[in-house]
């Protein structure tokens, strides 16, 4: 058995990668944390018939664990990270701490310096449709964001074959579930101000999942700076759906078009693309781990991709027990389906 801790199991992607990772048959939990509810139970805070006890953060024996799963916000993930590093134990990291390859950059959207610029450098970016042969070998997975994930992998058929106009806007118009605010008490997830409401919120290139989007459509040789996205907060508890338009340097027939999408993502295990005239919808993916695609074709340069995903599932827990299994080379769908 692979021994395991997480951090931060007490907000809701903890909670999520915890229950996804009890039921793994190659793992055996050794530790849950959480500064808010130390000293509890993890049924305490969850209407669930498993107990786990919740420690401190500075009582994690990382001596005792081959892997961590670090649920902790921006910023207080770093030194959790630091500390798993020394001890030799690898790391899936679900903040953004590791997800940008510049220090300054981070610094610039976060708000705060790097505490450990020289990792920056070790982490991999875990989108495993992309990046699979690096997982496997790394012990510091950066697990990308929810809005992130559904986006790239809309574009990743037409980025990998060079088919993007370079100089047309990539227009992603994005809804998620108000789960991905997380599990801390705020205004906007207010059940009055969400229920019977759309809210758009950081517009206007200011949402800092922007540069992460842009970094990873830059090093697949495409257009980052012409990322135009726009998310929202729709009145649901978890999933996400993202409407990507897109415009293409040369014709592309319709039924090219869907054999592209189809052929990219066949070997895929966790990716499934619509037949042509069926829309994604969230629906599709809510509690699942998986991604589902759709294709709409406008004309020869210019294509509508609809891409749905749980927040909480491939756009979190799910994408990170995923990259967990490709680094310690177990099944892929292993405690996923």
């Amino acid at each position: 058995m692979i021994k395991v801790g997480v951090f931060g199991a007490s907000g809701y992607t903890g909670f999520e990668t915890l229950a996804v990772l009890r039921k793994h048959p190659a793992v055996e939990i050794v530790f849950a944390t959480s500064e808010s509810a130390a000293g509890q139970k993890l049924s305490d805070l969850y209407p669930v018939a498993w107990d786990l006890p919740l420690t401190p953060l500075s009582e994690a024996p990382l001596a005792n664990v081959d892997a961590v799963f670090c649920c902790l916000p921006h910023g207080a993930s770093m030194p959790t990270v630091i500390a798993a590093r020394q001890a030799g134990v690898r790391v899936i990291d679900l903040s953004a701490d590791f997800r940008l390859t510049n220090a300054a950059l981070y610094q610039k959207w976060y708000g705060l310096p790097h505490e450990a610029p020289a990792l920056l450098a070790e982490a991999v970016y875990g989108l495993p449709e992309i990046n699979r042969v690096r997982i496997r070998e790394t012990n510091l997975l950066a697990n990308p964001g929810c809005y992130p994930t559904s986006v790239l992998l809309a574009l990743y058929p037409l980025l990998k074959t060079e088919l993007l106009d370079a100089s047309a806007p990539i227009i992603a118009d994005s809804k998620s579930g108000v789960s991905g605010a997380g599990r801390k008490p705020t205004l906007k997830v207010h059940f009055v101000e969400v229920n019977e409401n759309l809210s758009p919120y950081n517009i206007g290139q200011s949402h800092r999942h922007v540069p992460e989007m842009a970094q990873t459509i830059a090093n697949l040789g495409g257009p980052g700076d012409k990322l135009i996205f726009s998310p929202h907060l729709v009145p649901v508890s978890r999933g996400m759906l993202s409407t990507v338009y897109v415009s293409l340097a040369d014709d592309l027939p319709a039924a090219a078009a869907q054999s592209l999408y189809a052929e990219t993502y066949a070997a895929e295990p966790l990716v499934w693309v619509l037949p042509a005239g069926q829309l994604a919808t969230m629906a599709h993916t809510q509690r699942t781990h998986l991604a589902v695609l759709s294709v709409t074709w406008l004309h020869p340069r210019q294509l509508i991709i609809c891409s749905s995903i749980d927040n909480l599932g491939k756009g979190a827990a799910g994408q990170a027990v995923q990259n967990f299994n490709i680094m310690f080379d177990l099944e892929e769908t292993s405690g996923l389906i």
